[in-house]
């Protein structure tokens, strides 16, 4: 429903503002390296490899954008394996979008709240500047409803630890049926679209030019 989108946009675009107006971060440049820490969203499940969100980023920013997403990935998950991907990469800024899989899954909130929580305190602490992305209450009703929202964890922490949060994104791209690949996958041009409002995101808040 174009109308449900617009509405979704505008209101991703009005949390990011008020975002924007609490901070502004430091530039990362074309060349370094920025890690996607995910899920099968991050991965790109449902499209080739190079309709991937981290790949289409990377294409628009110039960043080098390494697609650490495994699909069925939780939060605990991401959490175990962040250190050794920080060692390894040493990345510029961290983009943390996880917890689906712990919704599907009907996992403990507060137990994926901590851990979205533990995995930018983590992240934060080992140099990288982190931003946050929501991530939608995931069930296959909701998508068939067009009724997704951002579960409301990611603006609490993000408000705690004084994170930018690129709201709306998967919840527009998974609301609306031309830009799924299934119940609770985008398909390339969703990628795309979430990959460039990504980016507005980081330049709204100062980590892209």
């Amino acid at each position: 429903m174009p109308g449900r989108r617009a509405f979704l946009i505008a209101a991703g675009a009005l949390a990011l503002a008020g975002c924007a107006r609490r901070q502004r971060l430091q530039a990362v440049p074309a060349g370094a390296t920025v890690l996607a820490l995910g899920d099968s969203l991050t991965f790109g499940t449902g499209a080739p490899p190079e309709a991937s969100y981290p790949a289409e980023l990377a294409r628009s920013t110039g960043w080098n954008v390494v697609n650490a997403g495994i699909p069925g990935d939780t939060s605990v998950g991401a959490l175990a394996r962040l250190p050794e991907l920080l060692q390894q990469h040493a990345p510029a800024l961290v983009l943390v979008s996880i917890g689906g899989n712990d919704f599907l899954r009907r996992l403990p909130v507060v137990e994926t709240r901590a851990n979205v929580r533990a995995i930018c305190q983590q992240a934060r602490s080992a140099g990288p500047q982190v931003l946050l992305v929501a991530i939608p209450e995931l069930n296959v009703l909701a998508a068939a409803a067009r009724s997704l929202g951002d579960h409301p964890l990611y603006a609490e922490v993000a408000k705690e630890l004084k994170l930018p949060l690129h709201a709306g994104g998967w919840s527009g791209v998974l609301s609306d049926p031309a830009l799924r690949s299934d119940a609770v996958h985008a398909n390339a041009q969703g990628y795309g679209l979430f990959a460039r409002g990504l980016v507005t995101t980081a330049r709204e808040t100062g980590l892209a030019t």
